[in-house]
């Protein structure tokens, strides 16, 4: 049994001009939520086995985050390129590509990617997931490669903690 949770970057700023996108830092409100959502997931659920996030500062800024509050080493945080993506594609291959050694994996990425991604392998349908969303779906096969539809698990937004 496999157990992804897919969590879109917190809340990131507009107010830099001159910037890449690639580089856009996360809000102060970012921060707090990631903060949040992190601190929940300690308490709720077992730590995933690994960290993967998109090369996206605001991505990775969330997903150190995670990582500090959920008490995983920053040094084994994976960084994947093809992640920052708006399309489930890259997501899906990141996932289909995971080491079965791992049963358990957090992966933090994007807009659209994500909301097609836990539609299509989810159970439960989802119009939208905000930033700093964490969905939880649950797989019966042994190998991540063979991954089909799973049983969404958790829905967690940070509105519903404050």
């Amino acid at each position: 049994m496999k157990t992804i949770y897919i969590v879109r970057h917190a809340k990131s700023s507009w107010e830099y001009s001159g910037i890449s996108d690639i580089d856009r830092p996360l809000k102060k409100r970012g921060i707090k939520d990631a903060h949040l959502m992190s601190k929940h997931l300690s308490k709720t659920i077992d730590r995933p086995d690994v960290f993967v996030s998109s090369s996206a500062n605001r991505a990775l800024h969330t997903g150190l985050i995670f990582c500090d509050n959920l008490d995983f080493p920053l040094a084994n945080l994976q960084i994947k390129k093809q992640l920052y993506s708006f399309s489930d594609g890259y997501l899906v291959k990141t996932v289909k590509a995971l080491d079965d050694g791992f049963n358990s994996a957090i992966i933090f990425s994007h807009d659209h990617g994500i909301n097609s991604f836990v539609n299509k392998f989810g159970s439960t349908p989802i119009s939208h997931v905000a930033t700093c969303g964490v969905i939880g779906i649950q797989f019966k096969e042994k190998h991540w490669k063979n991954i089909r539809k799973g049983t969404t698990i958790l829905i967690e937004f940070p509105k519903n903690h404050k």
